[in-house]
């Protein structure tokens, strides 16, 4: 009976701790962030496509952490394209979550020159996704 007894006994504890991970057992947390199976936070990443979605996407991947556009033809301003790099560093969604990195290059003659870019351009488009991560959150869709 006891070989028989200590083996089931094993093998329940192990199904019982094993339902607790697969059903997220001890956190009730309900702000915690949507996290893909990939680990960067959900909302973060849907909302960078979606902020940058007039640029052409060069490389998305979100094992690395990266989005990253071709370069972009600015259509106001004859000889200039930008590029726009983001890059995720925590599954929570927060401001230091990501970094927003622009460049901006010019034509002269047949050579692409790297020009300085504003910092209230990167802020601005760093804000950018940070709100629309929040409204996708919250339910909201623009």
């Amino acid at each position: 009976m006891t070989r028989f007894t200590r083996p089931l006994f094993v093998v329940m504890l192990s199904l019982v701790l094993g339902a607790c991970s697969i059903f997220g057992g001890g956190s009730n947390d309900s702000i915690a962030p949507r996290t893909t199976a990939i680990g960067v936070n959900g909302y973060l990443w849907q909302a960078t496509l979606d902020t940058l979605s007039f640029m052409p996407i060069d490389q998305a991947e979100p094992a690395g952490g990266v989005i990253l556009t071709d370069w972009q033809l600015t259509p106001d301003v004859d000889n200039e394209r930008v590029k726009v790099a983001v890059r995720f560093f925590s599954e929570r969604l927060r401001s230091d979550g990501i970094k927003v990195t622009v460049i901006r290059q010019q034509r002269q003659g047949t050579d692409w020159v790297t020009v300085p870019v504003q910092a209230s351009t990167v802020l601005q488009i760093e804000e950018a996704i940070l709100a629309r991560a929040r409204a996708i959150k919250s339910g909201e869709e623009r």
